[in-house]
């Protein structure tokens, strides 16, 4: 007895990113790139989501530790703490959710470098443990959780670079004491680079500010479910974005921004593709042997085109305190199908600022439709002031 592969395949379908495949995609070329630990590239922020979850070019807040790491060395603020929730899935299941805290410091008098971290947590819900027959043996709660810290410098006046570290643990077994069967938890290593290009270009009369940005994310080891064997990429991923920030009229700035992103993971063969059965198996062993290098490369080489998603997305703020969004994120029907539009209002004091999303999935019966997020900030600064420790 022990937790049944038919379980285990709901608990990784429910952390999966992409939309049901519709039938009229169901063909050759449909073929989306499959890894472990999915829930590390789920959008924490309500900011970023709001914008079509874009944010390596923009304006550098809390949550930069998710989209850009090396932002935080151009933030205004000496310090910064963030608290994100996001019920997931919520058109299939009430009980599961994506949890984030982020935060960073400046350090050193001439404000170019800060540390920053962040603790993320997806829980699964309850999931019944059943015996082969389908009788329930217990109740578990599965998990994924991340930890990571960052280093951010400015190189320049306009350029900065930062270095993540991250620890993985998912916890997605159940054994059985009685038969010693058990599936066992993994856990991984991974790092990010980032860097960050801003400067302030006079256009007409008016200054505006151009931002250019990218993040190498979750590059590192394998994870594996079943003591070694079978491992499972991380989700390796390249992101890079611009973003134009411009004044409509005194207090008044529109940001556009726009990001690219593309999976560092080769696609899983498909037994489609090889004329016979050995053939296929022999390619589906290289896939599994491939380190998580190799298949960096090799990802590049795989429908490149199609595995491209862009996000499109603008903010508008009053005075820096009143701020509307909205964007559009466009993933290959061959790759997953993830479409839907996102928008979001944030609302900020001197201390604290909220935001909050909503997710509209153009993709007919998406599970990530009418998704909301919610985001709690604080400025350090802010707080010291309020209580007058200059």
């Amino acid at each position: 007895m022990k937790l049944t592969k038919s379980i285990v395949a709901i608990a990784l379908m429910a952390t999966a990113l992409t939309a049901w495949a519709q039938d009229d995609i169901k063909n050759t070329e449909f073929n989306p790139v499959t890894t472990g630990v999915n829930s590390l590239s789920i959008t924490p922020d309500a900011r970023g989501a709001s914008m079509g979850d874009l944010g390596a070019a923009t304006e550098p807040d809390v949550n930069s530790q998710f989209w850009n790491p090396s932002k935080y060395a151009f933030a205004y603020s000496g310090a910064g703490v963030s608290l994100s929730y996001t019920p997931w899935l919520r058109k299939i299941v009430n009980d599961i959710y994506l949890a984030n805290l982020a935060g960073y410091y400046k350090i050193g008098s001439s404000d170019n470098q800060a540390v920053s971290a962040s603790l993320r947590y997806f829980s699964l819900g309850e999931v019944m443990a059943t015996d082969g027959e389908g009788a329930t043996l217990a109740t578990i709660n599965p998990f994924e959780m991340s930890v990571d810290v960052g280093y951010s410098r400015k190189l320049s006046e306009k350029f900065a670079m930062g270095v993540t570290l991250r620890y993985i643990y998912s916890d997605l077994g159940y054994s059985d004491m009685n038969t010693g069967d058990q599936t066992s938890s993994a856990s991984a290593f991974s790092a990010d680079l980032s860097g960050y290009y801003t400067t302030y270009p006079i256009i007409g009369r008016n200054e505006c500010q151009w931002s250019l940005g990218f993040n190498l994310s979750n590059i590192g080891s394998k994870v594996s479910y079943n003591k070694g064997n079978d491992p499972a990429y991380l989700p390796a991923n390249l992101k890079l974005g611009t973003a134009f920030t411009f004044p409509l009229a005194d207090y008044n700035n529109l940001t556009i921004a726009l990001d690219a992103n593309k999976m560092l993971v080769p696609a899983k063969p498909r037994l489609a593709d090889f004329e016979d059965q050995l053939a296929y198996d022999d390619a589906l062993q290289e896939w599994k042997d491939k380190s998580s290098i190799s298949g960096i490369f090799d990802s590049f080489s795989d429908n490149f085109a199609k595995r491209i998603t862009y996000s499109v997305g603008a903010e508008y703020a009053y005075n820096q305190q009143f701020f509307l969004r909205g964007g559009y994120y466009y993933e290959s029907k061959y790759a997953g199908n993830r479409q839907y539009f996102g928008l979001g209002a944030g609302f900020s004091l001197k201390v604290i600022k909220i935001d909050a999303s909503y997710m509209i999935a153009t993709a007919q019966n998406s599970p990530l439709d009418q998704t909301l997020r919610f985001t709690l900030s604080f400025d350090m600064n802010g707080i010291k002031d309020l209580f007058g420790r200059n």
